[in-house]
């Protein structure tokens, strides 16, 4: 296949994307002193700038390659909510899987940056988990869209903010299962655990450090033993492991083991890099590419990305090219 007919494949699958979401709040200015009350920058105020974050990223990355997002989350029945569902439709996002509460504030991740360098981050937000109230109407909305659309794979973005709680995570497995669609997990330290029976399951370096009862070191029988270690917990079908610079590591069925190292970069800011990688890894068991393509597409993806400041989703255009030179030095398909 050409890298257009791989990337065609991606389009039109129908995504369901269920964790927690917020709001990118930038605040640009410049800065030409310090100030005289503290020894910190003066930033002279130039513009705000929101934009979709957390699981919202997931949904912005599986939109910008074709795929349909359907996002469903909790926010806060706050001003921030309403900013977070206008934000949706101008990015191609239905916000018809978002559920508003007075119970919970919305998460807003506030950084300051001044001459193009990050300052400061403020954070807004509530971590507790959803209450009952709150977990039926979520469990409600995500099982009328699985119901109502064609879903071919289901992603939980874990951020720790109280959404993907235990039992809303085993309810969304467990009607999975009965439906025969795959699930893809960007877990978190809390629940890390928690994800029992899912397809994919894709932590990061630290995370898998932080739960496993051993040493790991980011090479390929370490991360054999991690990823086995895993599999006897969760009994899920594939690993995927992030490396950072490193690349990203791919166990499936112990059948095939691999590490995928990254391509030289220019690297400007790592955030939003995990959403990436899970879009894209989501997206290609939807359209059944062989896991090999789907471990090189979302090592490639997860790179781009942090090129460029901010939380950013992937371009499709510098993903084909990379991809096709990918291609030529690995002619398996």
């Amino acid at each position: 296949m050409t890298p257009k007919e791989i990337l065609q494949r991606l389009e039109k699958q129908e995504v369901l994307i269920v964790g927690d979401v917020m709001i990118d709040r930038y605040l640009t200015g410049a800065v030409t002193r310090i100030s005289p009350e503290a020894p910190v920058p003066v930033v002279l105020y130039h513009a705000t700038e929101d934009r979709l974050g957390g699981a919202a990223n997931v949904a912005l990355n599986v939109h910008a390659l074709g795929g349909v997002p359907l996002l469903c989350s909790v926010v806060g029945s706050d001003v921030n909510g309403e900013v977070f569902r206008h934000l949706l439709p101008d990015a191609g996002i239905t916000a018809e899987g978002i559920v508003h509460s007075d119970e919970r504030t919305t998460t807003v991740k506030t950084r300051v940056l001044g001459n193009n360098q990050q300052i400061l981050r403020i954070d807004q937000e509530d971590t507790h988990p959803l209450s009952e109230r709150e977990t039926r109407a979520f469990l409600d909305k995500v099982f009328s869209l699985l119901d109502e659309r064609p879903v071919k794979v289901i992603v939980f973005q874990d951020y720790n903010k109280g959404v993907l709680t235990e039992e809303v995570i085993r309810s969304v497995i467990e009607e999975a299962r009965k439906r025969g669609i795959p699930t893809a997990v960007d877990p978190k330290k809390e629940h890390f655990f928690a994800y029992q029976g899912v397809d994919l399951f894709k932590p990061n370096l630290k995370e898998i450090r932080d739960s496993a009862p051993f040493p790991v070191a980011p090479e390929l029988k370490s991360l054999r033993e991690a990823s086995e270690f895993i599999r006897k917990t969760l009994q899920n079908r594939i690993t995927m492991i992030t490396l950072s610079e490193k690349g990203l590591f791919l166990d499936a069925d112990q059948h095939f083991t691999r590490l995928y190292p990254t391509v030289p970069r220019n690297v400007a800011d790592v955030s939003g890099a995990g959403d990436t990688v899970i879009s894209v890894a989501a997206l290609g068991l939807a359209a059944g590419l062989e896991l090999d393509l789907v471990a090189a597409l979302s090592n490639l993806a997860g790179g781009q990305v942090c090129e460029f400041t901010g939380v950013v989703p992937v371009r499709r255009d510098i993903l084909a090219t990379e991809l096709e030179h990918w291609l030529i030095q690995h002619p398996l398909l």
